[in-house]
Protein backbone atom coordinates (compact mmCIF):
# COMPACT_ATOMS: atom_id res chain seq x y z
CA UNK A 1 0.00 0.00 0.00
CA UNK A 2 1.12 3.67 -0.38
CA UNK A 3 -0.84 6.82 0.50
CA UNK A 4 -0.88 10.63 -0.46
CA UNK A 5 -1.64 12.82 2.59
CA UNK A 6 -2.80 16.62 1.04
CA UNK A 7 -2.62 19.16 3.62
CA UNK A 8 -5.64 21.73 3.42
CA UNK A 9 -4.58 24.67 5.94
CA UNK A 10 -7.34 26.65 5.47
CA UNK A 11 -10.43 27.51 7.83
CA UNK A 12 -13.33 29.78 7.81
CA UNK A 13 -13.15 29.55 11.75
CA UNK A 14 -10.70 28.24 14.30
CA UNK A 15 -12.50 25.68 16.83
CA UNK A 16 -11.41 26.88 20.42
CA UNK A 17 -9.53 23.38 21.23
CA UNK A 18 -7.53 23.30 17.75
CA UNK A 19 -4.34 23.18 17.38
CA UNK A 20 -3.50 22.15 13.64
CA UNK A 21 -1.76 24.01 11.42
CA UNK A 22 -4.56 25.76 10.03
CA UNK A 23 -5.28 29.75 9.51
CA UNK A 24 -8.51 31.90 8.83
CA UNK A 25 -6.71 34.74 6.87
CA UNK A 26 -5.00 33.11 4.23
CA UNK A 27 -7.89 32.45 1.85
CA UNK A 28 -5.95 34.93 -0.62
CA UNK A 29 -3.34 32.44 -0.55
CA UNK A 30 -5.76 29.60 -2.07
CA UNK A 31 -5.19 29.97 -5.49
CA UNK A 32 -1.22 30.03 -5.18
CA UNK A 33 -1.45 26.83 -2.59
CA UNK A 34 -3.07 25.18 -5.00
CA UNK A 35 -0.73 25.86 -7.53
CA UNK A 36 2.03 24.74 -5.03
CA UNK A 37 0.58 21.16 -4.43
CA UNK A 38 -0.39 21.00 -8.28
CA UNK A 39 3.93 21.37 -9.04
CA UNK A 40 4.89 19.67 -6.62
CA UNK A 41 2.90 16.59 -7.01
CA UNK A 42 4.08 16.74 -10.89
CA UNK A 43 7.82 16.86 -9.47
CA UNK A 44 7.05 13.84 -7.28
CA UNK A 45 5.69 11.91 -10.53
CA UNK A 46 8.50 13.05 -12.73
CA UNK A 47 10.84 11.04 -9.84
CA UNK A 48 9.15 8.25 -9.76
CA UNK A 49 6.08 8.23 -6.85
CA UNK A 50 3.92 4.87 -7.26
CA UNK A 51 0.46 4.90 -7.90
CA UNK A 52 -1.46 5.46 -4.67
CA UNK A 53 -4.02 2.92 -3.34
CA UNK A 54 -5.27 5.88 -0.66
CA UNK A 55 -5.40 9.93 -0.94
CA UNK A 56 -6.47 11.74 2.50
CA UNK A 57 -7.24 15.30 2.20
CA UNK A 58 -6.58 16.67 5.52
CA UNK A 59 -6.76 19.88 7.47
CA UNK A 60 -7.66 22.28 7.98
CA UNK A 61 -11.15 22.29 5.91
CA UNK A 62 -10.12 20.80 2.41
CA UNK A 63 -13.80 21.44 1.37
CA UNK A 64 -13.32 25.12 1.85
CA UNK A 65 -11.57 24.84 -1.48
CA UNK A 66 -13.31 25.64 -4.52
CA UNK A 67 -14.54 22.13 -5.37
CA UNK A 68 -12.37 22.32 -8.99
CA UNK A 69 -9.08 23.29 -7.28
CA UNK A 70 -9.33 20.62 -4.29
CA UNK A 71 -10.15 18.29 -7.81
CA UNK A 72 -7.25 19.85 -9.77
CA UNK A 73 -4.77 18.55 -6.96
CA UNK A 74 -6.82 15.05 -6.67
CA UNK A 75 -6.23 14.58 -10.53
CA UNK A 76 -2.87 15.32 -10.42
CA UNK A 77 -2.09 12.21 -8.38
CA UNK A 78 -1.27 8.64 -10.10
CA UNK A 79 -3.44 6.18 -8.23
CA UNK A 80 -4.32 2.60 -8.17
CA UNK A 81 -7.55 0.97 -9.64
CA UNK A 82 -9.92 1.39 -6.23
CA UNK A 83 -8.17 3.64 -4.89
CA UNK A 84 -9.99 5.37 -1.70
CA UNK A 85 -10.00 8.83 -1.76
CA UNK A 86 -10.95 10.82 1.54
CA UNK A 87 -12.20 14.56 1.70
CA UNK A 88 -12.95 16.04 5.16
CA UNK A 89 -15.46 18.19 5.07
CA UNK A 90 -17.07 20.45 7.55
CA UNK A 91 -21.17 19.67 6.93
CA UNK A 92 -21.54 24.04 6.33
CA UNK A 93 -18.98 24.36 3.25
CA UNK A 94 -20.22 21.38 1.18
CA UNK A 95 -23.77 21.46 -1.64
CA UNK A 96 -24.71 18.79 -3.49
CA UNK A 97 -22.82 20.63 -6.29
CA UNK A 98 -19.77 20.42 -4.56
CA UNK A 99 -19.96 16.61 -3.96
CA UNK A 100 -21.08 15.89 -7.27
CA UNK A 101 -18.13 17.18 -8.46
CA UNK A 102 -15.78 15.60 -5.50
CA UNK A 103 -17.95 12.01 -6.82
CA UNK A 104 -17.29 12.55 -10.48
CA UNK A 105 -13.51 13.33 -9.79
CA UNK A 106 -12.83 9.93 -7.95
CA UNK A 107 -13.74 11.04 -4.22
CA UNK A 108 -15.14 7.84 -2.67
CA UNK A 109 -15.09 8.56 1.11
CA UNK A 110 -16.37 11.69 3.23
CA UNK A 111 -15.33 12.47 6.68
CA UNK A 112 -17.80 15.15 8.10
CA UNK A 113 -16.56 17.06 11.56
CA UNK A 114 -19.71 16.77 13.51
CA UNK A 115 -18.19 16.69 16.66
CA UNK A 116 -21.83 16.94 18.55
CA UNK A 117 -25.24 17.08 17.75
CA UNK A 118 -26.53 19.44 21.01
CA UNK A 119 -26.43 23.28 20.17
CA UNK A 120 -24.92 24.27 23.76
CA UNK A 121 -21.71 21.95 22.76
CA UNK A 122 -21.10 23.30 19.33
CA UNK A 123 -21.25 26.84 21.14
CA UNK A 124 -18.64 25.73 23.57
CA UNK A 125 -16.51 24.51 20.81
CA UNK A 126 -17.20 27.30 18.21
CA UNK A 127 -18.33 25.37 15.99
CA UNK A 128 -20.78 27.03 13.13
CA UNK A 129 -22.97 24.36 12.27
CA UNK A 130 -25.98 22.54 13.42
CA UNK A 131 -27.74 19.26 13.02
CA UNK A 132 -30.21 20.05 9.82
CA UNK A 133 -26.37 20.53 8.18
CA UNK A 134 -25.32 17.62 9.21
CA UNK A 135 -28.54 15.62 8.00
CA UNK A 136 -28.00 17.86 4.54
CA UNK A 137 -24.63 16.95 4.13
CA UNK A 138 -24.19 13.13 4.84
CA UNK A 139 -28.03 13.11 2.72
CA UNK A 140 -26.06 14.91 -0.34
CA UNK A 141 -23.39 12.80 0.10
CA UNK A 142 -25.64 9.40 -0.63
CA UNK A 143 -27.59 11.42 -3.58
CA UNK A 144 -24.11 11.18 -5.56
CA UNK A 145 -23.40 7.95 -4.82
CA UNK A 146 -20.72 8.43 -1.84
CA UNK A 147 -21.47 5.97 0.02
CA UNK A 148 -18.78 5.63 2.82
CA UNK A 149 -19.18 8.10 4.88
CA UNK A 150 -17.23 9.14 8.45
CA UNK A 151 -18.84 11.33 10.87
CA UNK A 152 -16.10 12.71 13.89
CA UNK A 153 -17.81 13.49 17.52
CA UNK A 154 -16.11 14.72 20.47
CA UNK A 155 -16.38 13.82 23.78
CA UNK A 156 -15.65 15.64 26.50
CA UNK A 157 -16.80 19.18 26.21
CA UNK A 158 -16.76 21.61 29.16
CA UNK A 159 -20.57 21.46 29.96
CA UNK A 160 -21.58 18.50 28.28
CA UNK A 161 -23.64 15.94 30.06
CA UNK A 162 -24.03 11.81 29.75
CA UNK A 163 -27.07 12.60 28.05
CA UNK A 164 -25.77 14.92 26.14
CA UNK A 165 -23.34 12.63 24.77
CA UNK A 166 -25.92 9.63 24.26
CA UNK A 167 -27.99 12.41 22.48
CA UNK A 168 -25.53 13.09 19.85
CA UNK A 169 -24.93 9.01 19.41
CA UNK A 170 -28.03 8.43 18.94
CA UNK A 171 -28.16 11.35 16.62
CA UNK A 172 -25.04 10.25 14.65
CA UNK A 173 -26.68 6.34 14.46
CA UNK A 174 -29.50 7.97 13.20
CA UNK A 175 -26.96 9.47 9.70
CA UNK A 176 -26.28 5.28 9.32
CA UNK A 177 -23.10 6.32 8.35
CA UNK A 178 -20.82 2.84 8.01
CA UNK A 179 -17.82 4.68 10.10
CA UNK A 180 -17.82 7.08 13.12
CA UNK A 181 -14.92 8.05 14.75
CA UNK A 182 -14.87 9.21 18.75
CA UNK A 183 -12.10 11.75 20.19
CA UNK A 184 -11.79 12.28 23.73
CA UNK A 185 -11.19 16.06 23.94
CA UNK A 186 -7.86 17.54 24.67
CA UNK A 187 -6.42 20.85 25.89
CA UNK A 188 -3.88 22.42 24.30
CA UNK A 189 -2.36 24.96 25.92
CA UNK A 190 -2.34 27.73 23.33
CA UNK A 191 -5.47 27.45 22.24
CA UNK A 192 -8.69 29.55 23.26
CA UNK A 193 -9.85 26.38 25.44
CA UNK A 194 -6.74 25.73 26.99
CA UNK A 195 -6.37 29.16 28.25
CA UNK A 196 -9.65 29.71 29.61
CA UNK A 197 -8.90 26.07 31.32
CA UNK A 198 -5.65 27.86 32.58
CA UNK A 199 -7.38 30.93 33.52
CA UNK A 200 -10.31 28.62 35.60
CA UNK A 201 -12.79 30.32 33.63
CA UNK A 202 -13.66 26.57 32.09
CA UNK A 203 -13.06 23.20 33.52
CA UNK A 204 -10.57 21.19 32.25
CA UNK A 205 -11.83 17.18 31.19
CA UNK A 206 -12.09 14.94 33.58
CA UNK A 207 -10.42 12.03 33.18
CA UNK A 208 -12.82 9.77 35.04
CA UNK A 209 -15.73 10.93 33.09
CA UNK A 210 -14.01 10.65 29.42
CA UNK A 211 -13.71 6.91 30.96
CA UNK A 212 -17.30 6.71 30.98
CA UNK A 213 -18.39 8.79 27.76
CA UNK A 214 -15.84 5.75 26.00
CA UNK A 215 -17.55 3.22 27.62
CA UNK A 216 -21.02 4.59 26.41
CA UNK A 217 -19.45 5.41 22.61
CA UNK A 218 -18.32 1.54 22.70
CA UNK A 219 -21.16 0.25 23.93
CA UNK A 220 -23.89 2.14 21.83
CA UNK A 221 -21.55 1.55 18.59
CA UNK A 222 -21.20 -1.99 18.71
CA UNK A 223 -24.43 -2.38 19.53
CA UNK A 224 -25.33 -0.75 16.16
CA UNK A 225 -23.25 -2.85 14.48
CA UNK A 226 -19.98 -0.88 14.31
CA UNK A 227 -16.89 -2.54 15.61
CA UNK A 228 -14.03 -0.93 16.91
CA UNK A 229 -10.77 -0.96 14.64
CA UNK A 230 -8.71 1.30 16.62
CA UNK A 231 -8.91 3.21 19.87
CA UNK A 232 -11.31 5.84 18.40
CA UNK A 233 -12.84 4.30 15.49
CA UNK A 234 -15.55 2.26 15.02
CA UNK A 235 -16.44 0.55 11.44
CA UNK A 236 -19.07 -1.55 10.04
CA UNK A 237 -17.35 -4.70 8.39
CA UNK A 238 -15.18 -3.63 4.91
CA UNK A 239 -14.98 0.17 5.74
CA UNK A 240 -12.42 0.81 7.88
CA UNK A 241 -10.35 3.51 6.92
CA UNK A 242 -7.70 2.52 4.54
CA UNK A 243 -5.55 5.13 4.36
CA UNK A 244 -5.56 5.36 8.51
CA UNK A 245 -4.61 1.76 8.34
CA UNK A 246 -1.54 2.46 6.66
CA UNK A 247 -0.46 4.50 8.78
CA UNK A 248 -1.31 2.17 11.62
CA UNK A 249 0.92 -0.38 9.75
CA UNK A 250 3.99 2.00 9.02
CA UNK A 251 3.30 1.88 5.60
CA UNK A 252 4.36 4.13 3.00
CA UNK A 253 2.59 7.90 2.19
CA UNK A 254 3.86 11.25 0.63
CA UNK A 255 3.31 14.53 2.00
CA UNK A 256 1.80 17.21 0.01
CA UNK A 257 1.44 20.98 1.03
CA UNK A 258 2.69 22.37 4.36
CA UNK A 259 3.11 20.95 8.01
CA UNK A 260 2.46 17.86 5.96
CA UNK A 261 3.86 14.67 7.45
CA UNK A 262 5.46 11.62 5.01
CA UNK A 263 7.03 8.18 5.66
CA UNK A 264 9.35 6.07 3.77
CA UNK A 265 10.42 2.56 5.15
CA UNK A 266 11.80 4.11 8.51
CA UNK A 267 12.77 7.64 7.59
CA UNK A 268 9.73 10.17 8.84
CA UNK A 269 9.84 13.95 7.01
CA UNK A 270 7.88 17.05 7.69
CA UNK A 271 6.94 19.81 5.10
CA UNK A 272 7.46 23.54 6.22
CA UNK A 273 4.54 25.12 8.49
CA UNK A 274 2.89 28.16 6.53
CA UNK A 275 0.96 28.20 2.92
CA UNK A 276 3.52 31.13 2.59
CA UNK A 277 6.54 29.47 3.19
CA UNK A 278 5.34 26.16 1.23
CA UNK A 279 4.71 28.01 -2.07
CA UNK A 280 7.57 29.99 -1.61
CA UNK A 281 9.68 26.79 -1.27
CA UNK A 282 7.88 25.17 -4.50
CA UNK A 283 8.26 28.12 -6.94
CA UNK A 284 11.80 28.13 -5.95
CA UNK A 285 12.23 24.55 -7.21
CA UNK A 286 13.26 23.40 -3.52
CA UNK A 287 12.17 20.45 -1.26
CA UNK A 288 9.54 21.81 1.22
CA UNK A 289 10.97 19.66 3.92
CA UNK A 290 11.75 21.21 6.87
CA UNK A 291 13.20 18.33 8.98
CA UNK A 292 12.91 14.52 9.11
CA UNK A 293 14.43 11.58 11.17
CA UNK A 294 15.39 7.84 10.47
CA UNK A 295 14.30 5.85 12.89
CA UNK A 296 16.83 2.83 14.16
CA UNK A 297 15.80 -0.51 14.34
CA UNK A 298 14.35 -0.64 18.34
CA UNK A 299 12.82 2.59 18.02
CA UNK A 300 10.86 1.04 15.07
CA UNK A 301 10.03 -1.78 16.65
CA UNK A 302 8.41 0.05 19.60
CA UNK A 303 6.86 2.26 17.45
CA UNK A 304 5.29 -0.97 15.86
CA UNK A 305 3.81 -2.33 18.98
CA UNK A 306 2.56 1.22 20.29
CA UNK A 307 0.76 1.44 16.77
CA UNK A 308 -0.44 -2.45 16.77
CA UNK A 309 -1.45 -2.38 19.74
CA UNK A 310 -4.21 0.45 19.71
CA UNK A 311 -6.04 -1.73 16.50
CA UNK A 312 -8.09 -4.22 17.16
CA UNK A 313 -5.53 -6.82 15.50
CA UNK A 314 -2.98 -6.02 18.30
CA UNK A 315 0.43 -6.55 18.79
CA UNK A 316 2.95 -9.37 18.71
CA UNK A 317 4.97 -9.15 22.30
CA UNK A 318 7.95 -10.31 23.11
CA UNK A 319 9.12 -13.23 25.41
CA UNK A 320 11.09 -10.96 27.25
CA UNK A 321 8.04 -9.06 28.53
CA UNK A 322 6.16 -11.93 29.50
CA UNK A 323 5.86 -10.96 33.59
CA UNK A 324 4.80 -7.91 32.98
CA UNK A 325 1.87 -9.31 30.11
CA UNK A 326 0.47 -11.55 33.07
CA UNK A 327 -0.07 -8.62 35.31
CA UNK A 328 -1.72 -6.65 32.75
CA UNK A 329 -3.75 -10.07 31.72
CA UNK A 330 -4.78 -10.66 35.13
CA UNK A 331 -5.78 -6.98 35.48
CA UNK A 332 -8.52 -7.69 32.84
CA UNK A 333 -6.68 -5.22 30.66
CA UNK A 334 -5.28 -7.40 27.67
CA UNK A 335 -6.38 -10.43 26.09
CA UNK A 336 -4.30 -13.07 23.91
CA UNK A 337 -5.30 -13.93 20.53
CA UNK A 338 -3.29 -16.14 17.26
CA UNK A 339 -0.29 -15.03 19.14
CA UNK A 340 -1.02 -11.08 19.52
CA UNK A 341 -1.92 -8.91 22.22
CA UNK A 342 -5.23 -7.60 22.07
CA UNK A 343 -6.54 -4.81 24.39
CA UNK A 344 -9.74 -5.21 26.32
CA UNK A 345 -12.31 -2.39 26.74
CA UNK A 346 -10.84 -1.43 29.94
CA UNK A 347 -7.05 -1.76 28.64
CA UNK A 348 -8.16 0.79 25.43
CA UNK A 349 -9.17 3.39 28.42
CA UNK A 350 -5.79 2.67 29.31
CA UNK A 351 -3.94 2.29 26.28
CA UNK A 352 -0.74 4.78 27.36
CA UNK A 353 -0.77 3.21 30.73
CA UNK A 354 0.12 -0.22 29.03
CA UNK A 355 2.14 0.19 25.99
CA UNK A 356 4.40 2.34 28.84
CA UNK A 357 4.51 -0.84 30.27
CA UNK A 358 5.11 -3.40 27.88
CA UNK A 359 8.07 -0.82 26.42
CA UNK A 360 9.33 -1.21 29.73
CA UNK A 361 9.75 -4.49 29.75
CA UNK A 362 10.97 -5.01 26.67
CA UNK A 363 8.22 -6.02 24.95
CA UNK A 364 8.71 -4.46 21.48
CA UNK A 365 10.21 -7.41 18.55
CA UNK A 366 13.25 -5.62 16.62
CA UNK A 367 12.21 -7.94 13.77
CA UNK A 368 9.19 -7.63 12.64
CA UNK A 369 7.63 -11.33 11.32
CA UNK A 370 6.74 -11.11 7.52
CA UNK A 371 3.67 -13.32 7.98
CA UNK A 372 2.35 -11.46 10.78
CA UNK A 373 -1.44 -10.83 10.34
CA UNK A 374 -1.95 -7.22 9.55
CA UNK A 375 -3.76 -4.55 11.86
CA UNK A 376 -6.64 -2.67 11.72
CA UNK A 377 -4.84 5.05 11.73
CA UNK A 378 -6.49 11.16 10.79
CA UNK A 379 -6.66 13.11 11.77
Amino acid sequence: MFGVYVHVPFCAARCDYCDFATWTDRAHLIDEYVDACVADLERRTRDGQRAATSVFFGGGTPSLLPADDLCRILDMIPRAEGAEVTVECNPDSVDRAKLDRYARAGVTRLSFGVQSMIPHVLRALNRTHDRDNVVRAVDGARDVGITDVNVDVIYGTPGESDDDWRHTLDGVLALDTPHVSAYALTVEPATPLGVRVAAGTARPPDDDVQADRYRIADDTLRAAGLEWYELSNWARPGHECRHNLLTWQQGDYAAIGCAAHGHEAARRWWNVRTPERYVERIRAGRSPEQGSETLDDRARAEERLTLALRTRAGAIVSDEAAPALDTLESAGLVGRATGRVVLTPAGRMLANEVTARLLAAGGATVASPRSAPAGTRYH
